[in-house]
């Protein structure tokens, strides 16, 4: 397994909108986003009817294996799954240390973890692995994730980790490590519904990265740990909890026409509103705002009067630009309802993103090219004559 060679193209650069908004960079078969019409899929199957109805294994084994399981494949799935989520060996005597780097949940200490779990699971190249060593990897790396974001909570916050049992479910044993204690269905429902809307979601910021990371023939640890730095941005993983300290500024629902209209008007951005591709409702937003209700989360009710007012407000202080909620806004009440800590949020969407990130490679390594992409210069005109009072040092 070979990757292509560097190379850089003769003809005329075109230069590329900012944020390469609108450009496709490459071909996929994982997801797409059609936010046009607010729809989004998993290998052209519903992602919002799967997360109604399926369960995190059932959208991990369509990204990684290609198709929806029967129930026999879904129960081997799980096994499989269940079985690599232990951490490796010297990994767990580090988490300490680790968690007493950062604040609890923290992006920060999840990835310098993952570092050094891939490491000790001995990660290298993907071109020194056969397609089935990397798939497998991508499988245990993924795996691994809720393990290290759970074990490394408890340690910040004072409590002896919670190793993973092999007889729960993705999501529930990811709320047994956590909490101590094994979760109720209602819980767990809740959990694997933001779980399985936040898996995979086009060519978003970390996937992207991890393609890009990946097209260099970095390992896969490697890929999975740049991945969760750009997850870390408060403009993408860290938008949930970010939409909590803007409810807590409003306060009450008498403040939010007034206090929004300010934000609005002094051009401050709105957290958990608008979204680069969709134009419309956010699909995953609609699921969990049902799944909250479902929960009866004492935010709910404020949170609909906020989403209304801001929509409201949106439409006549920017027209045209079509800003509705996106998934963040109701994620962290499901979240909430369901038992987590605010702080969590961030790497709870890292546990399901990873997934994604891992078919998103896969899919790369099969047909790579390196991302080299070209950049505008527009500094001083070159060359430039040297200054006079330049005085250069030996070589």
């Amino acid at each position: 397994m070979t990757a292509a060679a560097d190379t850089t193209a003769a003809a005329e650069p075109y230069e590329a909108p900012a944020g390469l908004a609108g450009v496709s960079v490459a071909r996929t078969q994982v997801s797409d986003v059609l936010g046009r019409k607010g729809f989004y899929h998993y290998r052209g199957y519903n992602a919002v009817d799967i997360a109604r109805r399926g369960r995190v294994e059932d959208a991990w084994h369509l990204l990684l294996r290609g198709d929806l399981p029967n129930a026999q494949e879904r129960a081997e799935f799980a096994r499989q799954t269940a079985a690599v989520r232990q951490l490796p060996d010297g990994v767990a005597e580090l988490l300490p240390s680790i968690a007493r780097l950062s604040k609890p949940g923290s992006l920060e200490s999840l990835r310098t973890a993952l570092s050094v779990t891939a490491q000790a699971m001995g990660c290298k190249a993907w071109t020194d692995q056969s397609d089935e060593e990397n798939r497998e990897q991508a499988m245990k790396l993924a795996a691994v994730v809720p393990t290290l974001a759970a074990q490394l909570f408890r340690l910040a916050t004072g409590q002896e980790p919670v190793q993973p049992r092999a007889d729960l479910g993705y999501s529930a044993n990811y709320l047994y490590m956590i909490e101590g204690v094994e979760p109720d269905d209602r819980r767990r429902y809740a959990v694997e519904r933001y779980l399985m809307l936040t898996i995979d979601h086009g060519f978003n910021n970390s996937t992207f990265t991890s393609r890009v990371i990946a097209s260099s023939g970095a390992d896969l640890g490697a890929v999975v740990t740049g991945a969760i730095g750009a997850l870390s941005g408060p403009f993408h993983g860290g938008a949930p909890a970010r939409v909590f300290d803007m409810l807590d500024a409003i306060g009450a629902p008498e403040n939010a026409e007034p206090w929004l209209r300010h934000a609005i008007e002094h051009g401050d951005k709105l957290m958990g509103f608008g979204h680069r591709i969709y134009k419309t409702i956010d699909p995953r937003s609609e699921l969990l705002h049902e799944v909250a209700r479902e929960l009866h989360s004492d935010r709910v009710e404020f949170s609909e009067l906020v989403e209304k007012t801001a929509v409201e407000l949106l439409a006549e202080l920017k027209p045209g630009r079509e800003l509705y909620a996106n998934v963040e806004f109701y994620a962290g009440v499901v979240l909430e309802a369901a038992g987590l800590p605010r702080e969590m949020f961030s790497a709870t969407f890292a546990c399901s993103r990873v997934i994604g990130w891992m078919a998103n490679v896969l899919e790369q390594i099969q047909d790579n090219r390196i991302f080299r992409p070209l950049a505008r210069y527009d500094g001083p005109e070159a060359p430039r004559a040297f200054p006079a009072s330049w005085q250069p040092g030996q070589p």
